[in-house]
């Protein structure tokens, strides 16, 4: 698991592998006012929501720092 960004109001989103299958997935967590629901979306998914979002940015960042 890899942090992608966690936002000031406790919210957080991560990078991780399923190691059953090999998928790569972001998990959201809520922050526990919002009840602390987590989310898991495929990536194509994640990325089709809002490219604008600093937790967007940051796996845009962690990409392009694989291939510069």
């Amino acid at each position: 698991m890899r942090e992608l960004y966690a936002s000031s109001n406790g919210d957080r989103w991560d990078l991780l592998i399923d190691a059953s299958t090999g998928h790569t997935f972001v998990r959201h967590t809520a922050n526990q006012p919002s009840g602390g629901n987590v989310v898991d979306m495929a990536l194509p998914i994640f990325l089709s929501l809002d490219s604008g979002g600093p937790e967007h940015q940051a796996l845009w960042a962690l990409i392009r720092s694989l291939v510069t």
